[in-house]
């Protein structure tokens, strides 16, 4: 449910507000002074805030500046001493709008639901540009850890080789972008190639491109990774899995700087760092003749290990914390506490996918989970491969076979739904009650109702 924070030292105009809100279906907060309104202000979720500027204590003005160190909640300033000069330094300030006393009904609903709309276009337009352009930090303060980001440091801005190496999901793949993003061809691509998923009859093209016709399906030249990667990185993401005779061309092209794309004739010039990543022993690979020892040498001059999340189980507490913090925002919910004997239970568990891992059962206790995670929420619901069976039986008695689920977004939806006609029994079908407890607006819950196909059981 959408909330609003009235911050107004006249009882008569708190009131009146409240009531034409509350009306349009709105959840009120109301405070007689500054100080009280920026405490509300840090504890709840607030998405829009009316402020009086003329007001004891602290003036509204002052509650707008110190309100913008907390959050980005957008602001109406509101007066009965309105000027020109007074509106253009609220606006000045940050404030979305200024309106005069007495209110104006309909300007009111307007200009709130105007700003409540750009307050969702912002948060939207902040998880976009995150998604696209963000490098997520590499969390955690243990010893492995605290190495990884030194050598980063130390060894971005060369053109050293790096070669990470570690178990799947444990987060090479963001090591390469930090080594990326702080090198000098930060301004550069930086393409990635998952050596894993490419077939090998198809990774030589991949790689270096093809000219029209040098095979049956090549209809049209083909630029290659490492063309696309000129002047930029190139990161070789499993390069254990690359066949034996793309390990003799990447050679090539790591000693001479050149390529030749399948079926030409012209060598082409290329400027490349490679930054590739392994979870095999290559040395064992080596020894089974499966990895050439020549392009072992050329890729390690720098070798970062990144430890199991298993080994740095003191990181999982700041690691879980983000994700629920990341994970509530991406679904526009408040951000739920995980309780410290949670916390604990999640440093118990075998991370055996890592931090892949993690995020996923995050995101399902954050989905499945009260406003608290607590400790029983973790053995329910955060691990359903670990040993204690595929059946898991939650708090109304509903039993999940996780063996039934083809992927984890079926789990999720059966989740969902089983949580949502939890809710709706509990409160006898009242949606409002429902969608205020579970924190979604009641349009939200009505179109959940009707993708799930829930119905009112006598």
């Amino acid at each position: 449910m959408t909330t609003i924070l009235i911050i107004d030292d006249e009882r008569p105009i708190r009131s009146s507000l409240r009531d034409i809100l509350e009306y349009e279906d709105y959840k009120v907060f109301d405070a007689d002074n500054g100080p009280q309104g920026l405490d509300i202000l840090k504890k709840e979720k607030v998405d829009l805030v009316l402020c009086d500027i003329k007001m004891n204590k602290m003036d509204g003005m002052e509650v707008l500046t110190a309100a913008q160190e907390i959050s980005e909640t957008p602001f109406i300033m509101i007066s009965g001493h309105g000027t020109i000069e007074t509106a253009v330094e609220a606006a000045r300030r940050g404030a979305y709008d200024f309106l005069e006393k007495p209110l104006d009904l309909n300007r009111l609903l307007i200009t709130v639901r105007n700003a409540l709309e750009k307050g969702v276009l912002v948060k939207e337009t902040k998880v976009l540009k995150k998604k696209v352009l963000g490098t997520k930090e590499i969390l955690g303060e243990s010893t492995g850890i605290s190495l990884i980001k030194e050598t980063i440091d130390r060894v971005a801005p060369t053109e050293a080789r790096v070669l990470i190496t570690g178990e799947n999901g444990s987060g090479k793949e963001l090591v390469a972008r930090w080594l990326h993003e702080k090198s000098n061809r930060s301004s550069a691509a930086l393409v990635e190639v998952n050596c894993a998923a490419i077939p090998s009859e198809l990774i030589e093209s991949e790689l270096f491109g093809h000219e029209k016709g040098s095979f049956t399906s090549a209809v049209k030249q083909r630029i290659g990774k490492f063309e696309q990667a000129n002047g930029g990185t190139l990161f070789l993401d499993e390069i254990g899995d690359m066949s034996l005779s793309a390990q003799a061309k990447v050679l090539r092209a790591l000693q001479e700087n050149k390529i030749t794309r399948v079926g030409g004739e012209k060598e082409i010039d290329v400027n490349v760092r490679v930054i590739a990543a392994t979870n095999k022993d290559l040395l064992q690979e080596i020894e089974n003749g499966n990895f050439r020892m020549d392009l072992f040498h050329r890729l390690s001059v720098i070798l970062i290990h990144v430890p199991s999340l298993s080994e740095r189980a003191e990181d999982i507490p700041i690691i879980a914390s983000n994700f629920c913090e990341e994970i509530c925002g991406d679904y526009n919910i408040p951000t739920k506490v995980i309780t410290e004997p949670a916390m604990k239970a999640l440093q118990a568990l075998q991370w055996t996918g890592n931090i892949r891992e993690l995020r996923n059962m995050i995101e399902r206790v954050v989905i499945l989970s009260d406003n608290k995670i607590t400790e029983k929420e973790v053995a329910l619901y955060a691990n359903p491969t670990g040993p204690s069976s595929a059946h898991s039986e939650s708090k109304n008695g509903n039993v999940f076979d996780f063996e039934k689920f083809e992927s984890f977004q079926d789990f999720k939806d059966n989740a969902e739904k089983e949580y949502i006609n939890f809710k709706l029994d509990k409160n006898g079908w009242n949606v409002s009650k429902t969608a205020d407890d579970i924190g979604i607006q009641r349009s939200h819950l009505y179109h959940k109702i009707e993708k799930f196909g829930l119905k009112r059981t006598e």
